[in-house]
Formats: C-alpha cells, structure tokens, sequence
C-alpha cells in the first residue's frame, strides 16, 4: 500500500505571532470600549427612566391636588364646542350635561367604556378620547362599537351607531387608520379640538 506524505507545517515567525496578539489585543480594546459604552448608555436610560417616572407620578399628583379626573379633561378639553363640530358637517347631536365617561353594563358585567357620547333620535355617537392616538386604541374603538350595537339591538334601540376618535397627539398615519375604520377624527388645535374629516370621508354606520 502506497504511503501518502505530508509536508509538516511550518511553525508560526515571530512577526506572525506579534500581528496575532496585536489583533487580538486590538479586538479586546474595542470590545472593552462597547462594554463601557454600553454600561454607560445603560446608565442614561435607567436615569431617563427614572425621570420619566418622576414626571408621570408629578403630573399625577398635581391633577390630584387639583381635584382633575380623566371625566374632568373630557369636560374642559374636549367636549365645549364638539357639537358645533358635528353640525358644521351636517350632523345635529346632543352630549350630556355635564358630559361624564361610563360604563356600559349589562347583567352584571360591563360591556364597554364610554368617554363621550352624542345622540339625537336617529343616532349615537361614541366618541373615544385619548391623550396619544395608536393602532390599538384604533381596532379596541372598533372593537367597542361592534359590542354596543348588540347591546343597542337587545334593548331594542336600532339607531344609526357612529365612531369617533379625539387625540392630543394623533400623528396622520393613525389619524389614516381611524378614518380608514370609518371613525370622525378629532386632533388638538389650541385648547381645544377641530374636525379632521377630508372631503369624501364616509363614516361607517354600526
């Protein structure tokens, strides 16, 4: 049986070895440094943290302090002017006085929260109110309305059922999704709210 040989590696020059621990002492000093930074921004973010949470827990007490609830908000920021809001698109609605949030109930279990709503004899608005507008709070309106128009049916109430949505902070790409779902949009404009209905909005009818 023929032998195969092989040629014995050469052994490694010293100026190999050196370009070796160079690069490996190269590759520590930059992994050492993302650790520090790393550690560093880690730092930064438990401190902006910690102040958001100081923020939220003074704003909280502030509104405390001064006796605010979210019903308070709803009263003061949103609800002066929004049945003129609805008129200037042709729709005559009533909101309660003073308007107040609830809950829907029905044997003994809530069906849905309530922020606000408007009504005449021949429909229902439910408007949700939220200080920051996302996708979610999109679909869980969607979801709300399509709970109320059983609980409207089963009372034997069959009035046209319509959606809106206002939002301090309602960026366009959800102000999209919300009209897109078939609901009124209400934005910020001073202290205040204004319509933002485009010209061949339809709204969706429950």
């Amino acid at each position: 049986m023929a032998t195969v040989q092989t040629a014995e590696q050469s052994p490694a020059t010293p100026d190999e070895i050196w370009a070796i621990l160079r690069e490996t002492a190269k590759r520590q000093e930059e992994y050492d440094r993302q650790r520090a930074k790393d550690r560093e921004e880690w730092a930064e973010l438990k401190e902006l943290f910690a102040v958001t949470r100081e923020m939220i827990d003074e704003n909280s007490r502030e509104m405390s302090r001064l006796g605010l609830s979210f019903g308070d908000v709803i009263e003061h920021l949103v609800a002066p002017g929004i049945e003129e809001h609805f008129q200037e698109i042709g729709m005559s609605l009533r909101a309660p006085s003073p308007p107040v949030s609830r809950k829907i109930r029905e044997n003994g279990q809530t069906i849905a929260q309530v922020d606000l709503q408007l009504e005449n004899s021949e429909s229902v608005m439910i408007v949700e109110v939220k200080a920051r507008v996302n996708r979610t709070h999109v679909m869980e309106h969607v979801n709300r309305l399509e709970k109320l128009r059983g609980w409207y049916d089963r009372r034997g109430d069959h009035r046209k059922l319509y959606g809106a949505i206002a939002g301090a902070v309602f960026h366009p790409a959800e102000r999209k999704a919300a009209r897109g779902e078939g609901f009124f949009v209400l934005v910020q404009a001073g202290d205040t709210m204004r319509m933002d209905v485009p010209e061949g909005f339809k709204p969706r009818e429950w």
